[in-house]
């Protein structure tokens, strides 16, 4: 018995498509991926949803709230609308859980109270070192390596009110080589990503009865 899943989107969808791949390529697989949630209707990762017939969806501010709206809203409004919307797409469609892969809103409200422990974050560096607010992409990167830090990574961990700030689930660690760009750091980390994904929904899927 497999959980149903919905995989929440900023970008490309790399890490989406980590989870595409081991979805179909075993038939023991304990998750099923339900929808595809993306804050923005640019993401790429709409279109792996599409090409795999995963249903999609898009609850960016300007969809949620309208375009006037949207405008005048402030940063906490917006957040809670696009939230909201991304709990009741989760709820219409019956998930069990919620992964953020490459989502950039920071998640408010009732969604983090309904689905309190059944929620993971793809965090590209190894937490609690480099987390929190503005902590996403290359800033990252580029941190870790102005920092002088000897290794990164990634870490899948469980989301609460916090900001990078739950249960760590699963790392994975790579060194920082001396020449080191933001880009050749994430060229380095991107492979452990897509492992790291799929052994972090797995232990969800597991620990929730999969």
């Amino acid at each position: 018995m497999s959980i149903k899943i919905a995989v929440l989107v900023s970008g490309g969808g790399t890490n989406l498509q980590a989870l595409i791949d081991y979805e179909k390529s075993n038939l023991d697989c304990p998750y099923h991926i339900q929808a595809v949630i993306a804050d923005t209707k640019k993401a790429y990762a709409l279109q792996r949803a599409e090409a795999a017939g995963i249903k999609t969806f898009v609850v960016s501010p300007f969809a949620v709230l309208g375009q006037e709206k949207a405008k005048s809203s402030s940063k906490e409004e917006k957040r809670l609308a696009v939230s909201d919307a991304a709990l009741k797409v989760a709820l219409e469609n019956q998930c069990d859980a919620i992964v953020l892969a490459g989502w950039l809103t920071v998640l408010s409200g009732e969604i983090i109270e309904k689905y309190s422990g059944k929620i993971v974050n793809l965090h590209p560096a190894l937490l609690p070192k480099f987390g929190g607010v503005g902590m996403w992409g290359h800033n990252v990167h580029k941190a870790v390596i102005d920092s002088g830090e000897k290794e990164s990574g990634c870490t899948v961990h469980l989301v609460d009110s916090g900001c990078d700030t739950g249960k760590i689930l699963v790392q994975k660690k790579v060194p920082v080589l001396p020449l080191d760009t933001p880009e050749s750091l994430y060229e380095r980390i991107a492979p452990e990503e897509h492992k790291a994904i799929v052994e972090g929904v797995c232990l969800l899927a597991k620990s929730l009865g999969a």
